[in-house]
């Protein structure tokens, strides 16, 4: 699902094949991560273009000029390791910046692949993976386009979840999925979401049956305040690093 140039909004799994996740005990440095991810791939005869994912953790939120810096050494990785597909980037992508012991430079959490299913030809729910989204319009980096831009309030926060909800609905019917389908669900703020948890929040993901992770992170952008991923995988590994 075409996003902007540093990451895709999501992708689904082709027929006969399935999107594992991993994460890593601890954060690698980002360089270090790369070669991890490389090195598992191999490891289960995958090539790096089974890669379909990747979390990144932040030591702060960027400014939108130095996202846009960050962005293009983390591009130039990727269409080392040929992963682009018609000039387009297909690895959907969550970075955020925990609120406490953050790490010291941008580092990896935790990443998706495809691998064989196995059951071509019998159906099973779709396997996705849904990238991490603030409350900005798809396909926007500009600062005036924010949702409530500078606003911290009870009420703003809610109507910012409520927009970052709005895209994870329509990210998921994108790619043939529902609410029903998602087995992990994780939001990043550093703000209450209490006080519409239950009244707006969790009716929306449709009781969220496997629970909501919330992590006590900062978006990427200053300025971004609430953000959400999603995915539908049948395996998740936990790596030592």
């Amino acid at each position: 699902m075409k996003g902007i140039s540093p990451y895709s909004a999501g992708g689904v799994a082709s027929p006969g094949f399935e999107i594992e996740h991993a994460r890593l005990q601890r954060p690698l440095p980002l360089d270090a991560g790369f070669d991890l991810v490389s090195d598992h791939l191999q490891g289960i005869g995958r090539p790096r273009q089974a890669l379909c994912g990747m979390e990144l953790r932040s030591p702060r939120p960027f400014t939108f000029e130095g996202f846009g810096r960050f962005n293009a050494g983390y591009v130039e990785t990727l269409k080392r390791w040929d992963v682009f597909v018609d000039g387009v980037n297909p690895v959907a992508r969550t970075n955020v910046a925990p609120e406490v012991a953050p790490p010291a430079e941008p580092s990896l959490y935790g990443f998706s692949y495809t691998v064989p299913s196995g059951q071509a030809a019998k159906r099973r729910p779709p396997s996705f993976i849904v990238a991490g989204a603030g409350e900005l319009p798809e396909g926007s980096l500009d600062a005036r386009d924010v949702v409530r831009r500078g606003e911290t309030s009870a009420d703003a926060i809610e109507a910012k979840a409520r927009f970052v909800l709005d895209l994870m609905e329509g990210r998921l019917r994108e790619l043939g999925a529902s609410w029903a389908d998602v087995t992990v669900a994780e939001l990043y703020t550093v703000h209450d979401v209490h006080p519409f948890l239950q009244r707006m929040l969790l009716p929306r993901m449709g009781g969220a049956p496997h629970g909501l992770t919330w992590h006590f992170a900062r978006p990427p952008i200053v300025s971004i305040e609430f953000e959400m991923d999603l995915r539908g995988c049948r395996r998740e590994l936990v790596l030592r690093s």
